[in-house]
């Protein structure tokens, strides 16, 4: 074989390899792509999974829980608290538990179903709920009510019937009687009526981020505080 013919033939060697070269860098390149692509895609679907049928995140943004909750407090809601809801339908499909009495829970309001309140159980299906003098009476018995909070008068719910004296009032089945901690400003079941358990977004269960810009920013003592 002729020393052209050689030069040849190590040429298009050296050709074929160059391009193989290039195929596997590009392959390479390609997976590389899809394993991050389907890394965020499985990352995303598993966030939107947890918000829709587990925790879900919640800022507050008034004070009708102080002392409990303050405004900026950012908390997560346990959303199988009481069973399993289906999204869109707005109801429970799987129901093993019911709120009780104390417990601190999000809902869809029923004047505004575009909003979720946050607000304390203090009636339950078959109560007797009566309010006399800003002292709350379940079944006939005063309760003792730790988290009580008294302001004082609030110019929104100046003239509103119900504040200081309520009822009594039975609450009617598969309901329950909610009122805020901060009870001289809450805007609560005193004044419009009863929570459905199937509008029973979740319990609140944990502040994971507080901060008040206008005050000293981040509440350090308040992150991670259990919510009771």
């Amino acid at each position: 074989m002729s020393f052209e013919k050689v030069n040849k033939v190590e040429k298009v060697a050296k050709l074929k390899n160059h391009v193989a070269d290039e195929g596997q860098a590009n392959v390479k390149t390609k997976s590389t792509f899809r394993e991050y692509a389907e890394a965020i895609g499985m990352a995303l679907l598993l966030a939107l999974f947890i918000r829709t049928f587990i925790v879900q995140a919640f800022k507050i943004p008034s004070g009708s829980m102080i002392p409990t909750l303050q405004i900026g407090d950012h908390i997560l809601v346990n959303k199988l608290s009481y069973g399993a809801r289906m999204p869109f339908l707005e109801k429970y499909v799987v129901e093993y538990a019911s709120p009780q009495r104390g417990d601190v829970v999000v809902f869809i309001f029923p004047e505004d179903r575009s909003k979720d309140f946050i607000k304390r159980v203090i009636g339950v299906a078959g109560d007797t709920v009566e309010v006399r003098g800003k002292k709350v009476y379940v079944n006939g018995k005063q309760i003792d009510d730790p988290h009580a909070h008294f302001e004082g008068d609030d110019p929104q719910l100046a003239g509103l019937v119900g504040r200081d004296d309520y009822g009594p009032k039975t609450v009617p089945e598969h309901h329950i009687f909610v009122m805020g901690d901060n009870r001289d400003r809450s805007y609560d079941s005193r004044f419009w009526g009863y929570v459905s358990l199937d509008d029973v977004r979740g319990k609140a269960i944990l502040i994971y981020w507080s901060w008040d810009g206008s005050d000293r920013w981040v509440r350090w003592e308040r992150l991670g505080s259990l919510i009771r």
